[in-house]
């Protein structure tokens, strides 16, 4: 470990006395000693560094502080401002709370959204909607607070918005991994999720070999160095013009090495292979969890790649479940990732027939139809196949949804379906029993076939951003020292808000898409409702009369999916009448269970009841739903005469 420790210290001095000897002419320089108030320091036990030059630009930079746009990226301080300001300016209608603390400590801040006049949240039907969850996917937080800020402003001006505020209510997590999205936002670094501290690599070691941030622009892009012919992997793309794009060689015949920005710090062979954290949030669930790599003790079961040391083993997981869990009332969760763009839900280690009630799938396939259409998006369906095959069924794709390090160790033969595990679409609609999407945003830069041949390529994508984005997020081929490389030249397509997330010229268009569709998702929540009540004389029954309570779904999901009955994670419907004086029961309970309605389904609940007095009365009814919420309505009756 000490030799190891020696030799990371040695190549930041090399790299720092190399760039700095260097004519500013020829090669940006580098200061690489740290800057309190320019680093930023990442929490945990690691034996790589720690601490990393912040990066500054407009990306994450409001137009205006305190007033909203999404022409730029977000960062935690900026989302709890609103989020604050939120709870200040809208006191009726949003309560402002923190689930649990980070790993590195950091509030998991998130808004109720209701109106507290009409009732408690916890009354009333719900949808919950989380971002960015994994470190990177930015775009999901940027959805998120997209989505209250919409939902907030239009209270009072937009009928549909006011009268789902009325009487639904909206949990919002904007930030569910604030580490990860601060370090993400605020240095060169990139990660999957969680910041803890993980050996990647296998060494023994943790976090001891991240990428470096050679040329100082605050991105980790591509290095190439030209070699001998023959002794390369890769060559300029011959159908480019402008020699800026690269591509692979056929053997024996490439005259470049092109690998990420960095060095090799522990002295193994390879770059950046155990960058900061490695644990995946998204394989933390507890329905279908698989241990990871190495740790199954035959050899021959399932492993999970991310998946922690046992289900939940992450806070930030572990506040998501605990949180659903206590509130049941959640019927709808939407927690968004990038990049496809696809409507993505579970099951993940199945196909939808084979685990879903056919009930249930009719809904799913309503939603991933309609989704289409709203977002623009081509592709909807089950993670285990729809995503695997691109929903065409004619090839594998490679890396599980927002990334390949979240794949299994195994993998299945094509055709079959690639699985996940401890995958939260799995935990939502096996486990929860909710309408759970975990939808992907952004396309990766593939925005416009201009040969129309059914691809986006390189040169595609070079071509939008010089004709549209004025060749922003392609950086040119610029020289730079390597400490063991020599003479490189860095640069390529911006990896963060270009590949994995749309370049803030374009963030809003693309938030927006997602928006529309967790409108649908937010308007089609259940809600029962009491009707009316009548008092008619029961046929066949002298002296008693049949009290009529009418009660109907006027939503569009049933008060609870075939799978939420199944796993015991509702309880039936039940109506609660209280009696004026006058009447009284002649059998049965004075609370009925009702099972379940479907959307749009009305039903008559009857009461046995006798009279004990002539003349009128206020009928108390209650409706309870653990889903569908509470609905209380005191009825005035007429008790007619019975002989």
């Amino acid at each position: 470990m000490k030799k190891i420790t020696i030799r990371t210290a040695l190549a930041a001095v090399i790299a720092a006395s190399v760039l700095l000897s260097v004519s500013a002419q020829d090669f940006p320089r580098r200061d690489f000693t740290p800057v309190p108030s320019k680093a930023y320091q990442v929490g945990g036990v690691r034996h790589g560094v720690s601490f990393f030059p912040r990066y500054e630009g407009d990306i994450i930079k409001p137009k205006k502080p305190g007033t909203m746009d999404f022409l730029h990226y977000h960062t935690y301080a900026e989302v709890n401002e609103f989020l604050a300001a939120w709870a200040k300016e809208y006191p009726d209608l949003v309560d402002l709370y923190s689930v649990a603390k980070s790993f590195e400590g950091r509030d998991i801040r998130q808004i109720t959204i209701t109106n507290k006049k009409t009732g408690k949240d916890t009354d009333k039907p719900a949808m919950y909607i989380e971002g960015n969850r994994h470190s990177g996917e930015v775009t999901a937080a940027e959805a998120a607070l997209y989505f209250a800020w919409h939902v907030l402003t239009q209270y009072g001006k937009d009928p549909e918005i006011t009268k789902l505020v009325d009487t639904r209510a909206l949990y919002v997590r904007v930030q569910n991994n604030p580490d990860g999205s601060e370090l993400y936002l605020n240095t060169a670094q990139s990660l999957r999720s969680t910041v803890r501290p993980y050996d990647n690599d296998g060494d023994g070691l943790l976090d001891e070999d991240p990428p470096e941030d050679i040329d100082g622009d605050g991105f980790i892009l591509q290095m190439r160095k030209k070699v001998e012919p023959g002794k390369g992997t890769m060559t300029i793309d011959p159908n480019d013009p402008t020699g800026r794009l690269m591509v692979r060689a056929e053997p024996g015949k490439g005259d470049y090495i092109v690998q990420a920005e960095g060095w090799d710090n522990d002295g193994d062979g390879r770059i950046n292979e155990d960058g900061i954290g490695g644990l995946d949030l998204h394989r933390n669930y507890p329905e279908n969890w698989r241990p990871m790599p190495g740790q199954d003790a035959t050899g021959r079961g399932w492993t999970q790649g991310g998946a922690g040391e046992y289900p939940l083993s992450e806070i930030e997981t572990r506040a998501v479940v605990l949180f659903l869990l206590q509130h049941p009332n959640i019927s709808v969760v939407q927690t968004m990732d990038t990049t496809v763009p696809m409507l993505l839900h579970g099951p993940s280690t199945s196909r939808m027939d084979e685990s879903m009630f056919p009930e249930d799938m009719k809904i799913y396939k309503y939603f991933d139809e309609e989704g289409k259409k709203l977002t623009g998006y081509d592709r909807a369906g089950d993670t285990y196949f729809d995503y695997s095959t691109g929903n065409r069924g004619s090839r594998m794709m490679t890396g599980g949804p927002g990334g390949a390090a979240g794949r299994p160790a195994q993998a299945p033969e094509p055709l079959s379906g690639s699985p996940l595990f401890g995958h939260s679409p799995d935990f939502g609609y096996l486990y929860y029993g909710a309408v759970w999407y975990g939808d992907e945003l952004w396309n990766g830069g593939r925005l416009q076939d201009y040969n129309g041949d059914g691809r986006v390529s390189e040169a595609e994508q070079l071509r939008y951003i010089d004709e549209n984005l004025g060749g922003r997020y392609f950086k040119p081929w610029t020289k730079a020292l390597h400490p063991t490389l020599g003479e490189v030249e860095i640069g390529g397509f911006n990896p963060k808000y270009w590949r994995q997330n749309p370049p803030v010229e374009l963030l809003e268009e693309w938030v927006k898409k997602e928006v529309n569709f967790n409108l649908l998702l937010y308007q089609s929540l259940p809600l029962p409702r009491i009707q009316g009540a009548v008092l008619r004389p029961a046929k066949k029954e002298k002296g008693v009369l049949d009290l009529v309570v009418t009660v109907a779904n006027e939503g569009f999901l049933p008060t609870a999916l075939k799978m939420a009955d199944r796993v015991k994670i509702v309880r039936p419907d039940n109506i609660t009448i209280t009696l004026p004086n006058g009447l009284e029961l002649v059998s049965g309970r004075a609370r009925q269970e009702i099972g379940y309605l479907s959307g749009g389904q009305k039903k008559d609940v009857v009461f046995k009841v006798k009279r004990t007095a002539p003349g009128s009365g206020e009928l108390d009814v209650v409706f309870s739903s653990t889903r569908g919420g509470v609905d209380k309505k005191t009825i005035r009756i007429e008790t007619p005469s019975v002989k």
